[in-house]
C-alpha cells in the first residue's frame, strides 16, 4: 500500500521522497515559532503537508510538562475526551500535592478511583511512581536518544508504546518524534494520501519518513487536519 502511494508521489514529483537532511541532536519545540519553523520545512518538501497546511491551517503547540507530573496526566487522558480527562486530571491534582512519586503512592486506590481514574490507570500511576522510587530519573532522561527513552518508558507496566511517543512529542517537544500507532494520524495519512485502507503502525512509520526531521510537526499537521475532516463532516448536510 505504501509502496503504491510513494508511485503516486513520485509522479506528481514529490521532493519529500528525497531523504531529508538529520538536524545535529534533537531540535526542541517550545514555541508556535517553532512549529511554523517546522511547517514551513514541511511545506517546501512535501506536497502532502502543503496540502493538508492549507486545509486545516496552523497546528497548536501542544507542550505539556514533563517529568513524572506530564507522564501521568498522559496515562490519566488515554482514551476519553478532552473535557472527561481535564476533569479527572483536576481531581488528581488535587488529590497529589506536590504531584509527586511517592505522594501519588502514599494515596488509598480508593481515593484515586473517587477522582474518576479506572483500575487500570491507578495500576500504572502506581508503577511509574515505583519505577522512579527505584531508579528511574525522567530528569535526565530528558537528555537521552528517543530510543533510550521509549526503552526505558515501556519497561514500566502500563506504559505501551503509544503512550511513551506521546510523551516524546508534547512532554519533551522532540521536532522528529512521532506516534505511529495513533488512529487519529492514521486516519488522517491515509485521508490526506489518498489510501484506499488505514495504514498500520509499521505502514504508517514508514510512510513518516519522508517528513525527517519534523516529523513531530507532520504529526500535528495530520491532527490538525483530521479535526478538520471531522469539522466537515459534521457540517455537511444530510
Amino acid at each position: 500500500m505504501a509502496e503504491t502511494s510513494d508511485r503516486r508521489h513520485r509522479q506528481r514529483g514529490d521532493r519529500a521522497l528525497v531523504p531529508a537532511k538529520r538536524l545535529a541532536g534533537p531540535h526542541i519545540i517550545v514555541s508556535d515559532a517553532d512549529v511554523r519553523l517546522g511547517v514551513k520545512a514541511l511545506r517546501r518538501r512535501c506536497a502532502i503537508m502543503r496540502m493538508v497546511h492549507d486545509a486545516a491551517g496552523d497546528p497548536p503547540l501542544r507542550r505539556r510538562a514533563a517529568g513524572f507530573e506530564g507522564l501521568a496526566r498522559i496515562i490519566v487522558g488515554q482514551q476519553l475526551s478532552v473535557a472527561s480527562a481535564s476533569a479527572i486530571w483536576l481531581r488528581t491534582a488535587r488529590l497529589c500535592q506536590p504531584f509527586e512519586p511517592a505522594v501519588l503512592a502514599a494515596l488509598e486506590d480508593a481515593q484515586l478511583a473517587a477522582a474518576g481514574l479506572s483500575r487500570g490507570k491507578i495500576r500504572t500511576l502506581r508503577a511509574i511512581s515505583a519505577a522512579c522510587g527505584n531508579g528511574l530519573d525522567l530528569a535526565r532522561l530528558e537528555a537521552s536518544s528517543e530510543a533510550e527513552i521509549h526503552d526505558a518508558l515501556t519497561a514500566i507496566s502500563g506504559v505501551g508504546p503509544w503512550t511513551a511517543d506521546i510523551y516524546i512529542l508534547f512532554c519533551l517537544g522532540r521536532s522528529d518524534a512521532f506516534a505511529p500507532g495513533d488512529l487519529a494520524l492514521q486516519i488522517g495519512a491515509q485521508r490526506a494520501l489518498g489510501l484506499k485502507q488505514r495504514p498500520n503502525t509499521e505502514e504508517l512509520r514508514e510512510i513518516a519518513e519522508r517528513w525527517r526531521p519534523w516529523r513531530g510537526v507532520a504529526a500535528r499537521l495530520l491532527w490538525t487536519y483530521y479535526a478538520h475532516l471531522k469539522n466537515v463532516a459534521r457540517a455537511s448536510p444530510l
